[in-house]
């Protein structure tokens, strides 16, 4: 009997210590850039949605529009910029062309033309 309550009492701590090593809390990773953005986001539609008093349907369909034209706007605005930037980097590298230089005079012209 006490040999049946020594196996019973070890395989209960065995299982249980089991259980407490699979249960470990791992920490939680922090939010990219862009899931803070989108959370940002949530918010401010959620605020707007709140202060127009939408519910069911009608908040359903502000929340999805109100998410998609914040989408679009920085997505563009992103787009924009890139674009703005390429285009300053070949007017840059025209001019320096155009200087005729080369080497690190080259480098620093341009890096000082970008740079405005």
């Amino acid at each position: 009997m006490k040999q049946l309550f020594a196996a019973l009492a070890t395989t209960v701590l065995l299982i249980s210590h089991s259980y407490a090593a699979e249960g470990e809390v791992k920490p939680k990773k922090e939010p990219t850039a862009a899931q803070k953005a989108q959370r940002e986001r949530m918010k401010a539609c959620n605020q707007e949605a709140k202060a127009k008093e939408l519910k069911g349907d009608e908040r359903k369909a502000f929340m999805q529009e109100c998410l998609k034209s914040e989408n679009s706007a920085a997505s563009k605005s992103a787009k924009a910029d890139k674009v703005a930037a390429k285009e300053k980097a070949e007017q840059c590298k025209q001019e320096a062309a155009e200087k005729k230089l080369k080497g690190d005079a080259r480098k620093t012209y341009l890096a000082s033309c970008l740079e405005t």
